[in-house]
């Protein structure tokens, strides 16, 4: 219970009272973001240290323990320029940056893997003795990261993002949204929306989004779930939907089976549906910054269809021209629709576009924490895919190369090698590489494919790749 003679600050650490996902009472350390007075009641919003900031939250005094009460040290009261304040949660990038000390996911070819893109790699299980009476191998699975575990709410997954692979990158500042941490003052590090209302669905965002100021006070935003207009009412919605004609998002559908669509969508010649669905997107992307330029942009949008329309899912987006190789920018599986195989989904079909257009493709760095373990997690099973399906000739053991791998899946080059690394299944034994599958990783993959329902069907996709080089601008 918080003393009401102490005067808490912005700057404040204290303990404070939270559930956690076992409904248990729980007191972690956080920071007091900001005060608010509400007819004489004070409410406080708190970030909790180390936990993502998806979890910050306004909290009544009662909820404050005061006799831990840590006041701001002087230093820390200026903000810091570059955007990373002391109080800070543990971000994607560090989480990243500590899983490639364990992993090595970014190697250099030449020094670790002299010439390996074009090295034969021969398969075998981990318990299959090598030919000239050698002993067995046994190889495992790297085993889980030690430490504290990523912390998350009720409503997260691995099928979401934005976009690293433990790849240190510099901020892009080109697109509608970009890596950017010069913004990250202490107005944007707080959630300035309640909650939206997209058809059937209400979510809770977990970051900011620059709604207009306006807006930001309502209980309620709403959104037409077709155009994603944002209006500040019910009744404004209601309105609204009088004169919407659209039951599916602008654009193309290049690909529909079941109920499952997507559509094509060009940033510059849908310019308000672009911009309002980057404005509904920030609001579950942590480390991106939303500029207005969609034009160089292609935004690929999921949908589930009923008969009141087709229902967003979630998107992706994607340069019209990429000099890095990337086919996806950002990517986004809404909340309601999350755990559910959709993020897999979206991967898969951003690079069923790349095999079409004849390309090795990778997502902009740096993924969040969700979006890196859905890669990772992508990667993984459809490489696996590949090396189990492999048929042997004249009884000698399959073979391929990391060239091969990456043209079957469009998957690029520094992925695949990464993917392996992190599965631990590169290995040299007698002057030769080898790719050990042990028991325990057909058997995990296995009961992973199981589970996996959704599929892309290339036949289903209706897509013809343009030359954008040749659009002038776009």
């Amino acid at each position: 219970m918080a003393d009401q003679s102490v005067e808490i600050t912005e700057g404040c650490r204290l303990p404070v009272l939270r559930k956690n996902q076992e409904h248990e009472d729980e007191w972690p350390l956080a920071e007091i973001l900001s005060v608010k007075d509400i007819s004489g009641k004070k409410l406080y919003y708190v970030h909790y240290i180390d936990f993502n900031k998806r979890l910050d939250e306004w909290v009544t005094p009662d909820r404050l323990d005061i006799k831990k009460l840590q006041f701001p040290k002087k230093e820390a009261k200026t903000p810091m320029k570059n955007g990373l304040p002391g109080s800070r949660p543990s971000s994607p990038e560090r989480d990243v940056v500590r899983e490639s000390i364990l992993y090595p996911v970014a190697l250099d070819v030449e020094t670790i893997l002299p010439h390996v893109s074009e090295v034969s790699f021969f398969i075998a299980s981990a318990s299959s003795s090598w030919k000239n009476g050698t002993s067995s191998i046994q190889r495992h699975l790297i085993p889980p990261q030690p430490g504290r575990k990523r912390k998350s709410c009720g409503g997260t997954d691995e099928d979401s993002q934005d976009s690293s692979d433990g790849i240190p990158c510099a901020p892009r500042m080109t697109g509608s949204l970009v890596s950017d941490r010069s913004h990250d003052d202490i107005v944007t590090r707080m959630k300035n929306i309640d909650c939206i209302e997209l058809g059937r669905h209400r979510l809770k965002p977990w970051y900011f989004s620059p709604y207009p100021q306006e807006l930001t006070s309502l209980p309620i935003l709403y959104l037409c779930e077709f155009c994603l207009k944002y209006l500040k009412s019910l009744k404004c919605l209601q309105r609204h939907l009088t004169k919407c004609n659209l039951r599916h998002p602008p654009g193309n559908e290049i690909y529909r089976k079941g109920t499952i669509s997507f559509f094509e969508i060009d940033g510059r010649k849908n310019k308000a549906y672009s911009q309002n669905l980057c404005l509904l997107a920030k609001c579950f992307l942590d480390h991106k910054t939303l500029y207005y330029d969609t034009d160089p942009f292609l935004f690929y949008v999921m949908t589930e269809y009923d008969s009141k329309g087709f229902h967003i899912v979630g998107y992706f987006s994607k340069e019209k021209e990429s000099t890095e190789d990337y086919n996806v920018a950002c990517i986004l599986t809404l909340p309601p629709y999350q755990r559910r195989g959709y993020g897999k989904l979206l991967i898969e079909f951003s690079y069923e576009l790349s095999k079409v257009e004849g390309k090795t493709g990778t997502p902009e760095k740096p993924l969040s924490d969700l979006g890196l373990l859905s890669y990772r997690s992508y990667w993984s099973q459809t490489i696996l895919e590949i090396l189990m399906d492999l048929k042997s000739e004249n009884g000698e053991r399959p073979q391929i190369t990391i060239n091969e791998i990456s043209e079957i899946t469009s998957v690029k080059k520094e992925d695949v090698i990464s993917t392996l690394q992190y599965l631990n299944l590169i290995n040299y034994y007698k002057g030769q590489y080898i790719l050990t599958l042990s028991e325990d990783i057909v058997e995990g993959h296995e009961r992973a494919m199981q589970k996996r329902h959704l599929r892309i069907d290339p036949k289903c996709l209706h897509f013809t790749p343009k030359d954008w080089s040749k659009r002038g601008k776009w």
